[in-house]
């Protein structure tokens, strides 16, 4: 699990976005999503601290714990949000893995649903900071999960 198998670059869907090397095959392992494991509450005190609304590199471990991909974080920071992804994210024993969904040619960008959960997902200004830029034919607009 390298990142060598991993280019950073800049993304059609925003800012960077990470893509492949090389072929991944369907269910391939591509990456481990790393950075410093957090509680929630430290993770709400740097995003306020930071200033940049609805944007973060933390990853849900559940149990009240987080990933902080933007300190001491890898690669997989960068895999951006598609309605479409072509991988997701598996909880394997307190580490997130990112394997593929189906194979995924050299140079194409890795994407996962982030399927977001927000406190107050009824305020339009701030489901507006979860707006989805992916273009997949099913977008549904955000990065929010879906609610049914």
């Amino acid at each position: 699990m390298t990142s060598r198998s991993i280019s950073i670059r800049k993304s059609a869907v925003h800012g960077r976005g990470a893509f492949a090397t090389r072929r991944f095959q369907a269910e391939e392992t591509v990456i481990e999503y790393t950075g410093e494991r957090i509680s929630w509450q430290e993770a709400a005190d740097r995003y306020n601290a930071a200033g940049t609304a609805g944007h973060t590199f933390y990853f849900d471990l559940g149990d009240d714990q987080v990933i902080d991909g933007g300190s001491g974080g890898n690669a997989a920071r960068w895999i951006n949000h598609s309605c479409a992804p072509n991988c997701a994210a598996e909880l394997d024993d307190g580490r997130v893995v990112i394997s593929t969904l189906h194979d995924v040619s050299a140079g194409e960008e890795l994407t996962l649903d982030y399927n977001l959960i927000i406190e107050d997902d009824e305020d339009p200004d701030e489901r507006l900071l979860y707006r989805c830029a992916c273009g997949s034919p099913g977008c549904r607009g955000t990065m929010l999960a879906p609610t049914d």
